[in-house]
């Protein structure tokens, strides 16, 4: 449980920074430079996501339930909060689709949607960390960006967004697909669990 602590506290201290501390954020890249502190964020991320499939791994062989399983009804609105999580990150990457336009931030809502869906069907204090974890740094840092995007359409700096419907239609398509992969197959392949069993 430790490593698996350590893990989060790293990966999403580091995804945090601009949440608590954006002025010391914007000092560093002005000292270190733009590169460097990439650099650095990117070992950092990288060491904390390898610290929390070790030390979820590791927790997972001798669990602590905290309540009872789930009936299936829940499981299969996990799924459901999956798929929209998978149709959301695709909207983060294609470029001038109505999702992305109209949410801003797409990505910071489906790691909502994953950890929330995987709160409600997952019954262990090292599932309650890790998916606890990553929802309420989702919420804080969906918070503080559309902060920032307040901030930035009063001085006029924010581009109005623009949007295509087959970019779209793209976007959905692919984040069902890549849904309908790990689901039926990655999942299990690399996490030892069957969403629909089998």
């Amino acid at each position: 449980m430790e490593m698996l602590l350590l893990g989060l506290v790293l990966f999403l201290g580091v995804h945090s920074v601009r949440i608590v501390a954006e002025g010391w954020r914007t000092a560093m890249i002005g000292r270190l430079g733009e590169g460097a502190w990439k650099g650095l964020y990117s070992v950092a991320s990288v060491a904390g996501f390898a610290l929390i499939v070790w030390g979820y791994g590791l927790a997972r062989q001798q669990p602590t339930v905290l309540w009872p399983a789930v009936p299936t009804g829940l499981k299969h609105l996990a799924s459901l909060l999956t798929l929209g999580a998978f149709v959301l990150l695709a909207a983060a990457y294609v470029p001038g689709n109505h999702l992305k336009a109209k949410l801003r931030h797409p990505m910071i809502l489906g790691v909502k949607l994953w950890a929330l869906a995987h709160l409600v069907v997952n019954n262990t204090l090292a599932d309650l960390l890790l998916f606890g974890g990553f929802l309420v740094w989702a919420v804080l840092d969906f918070r503080s960006c559309r902060q920032r995007d307040r901030a930035l359409a009063a001085q006029g700096q924010l581009a109005p967004p623009s949007a295509q419907g087959v970019r779209t239609a793209i976007a959905v398509v692919v984040g069902v697909v890549a849904w309908a992969g790990f689901a039926m197959w990655a999942h299990g392949a690399w996490i030892g669990v069957r969403p629909f069993g089998g």
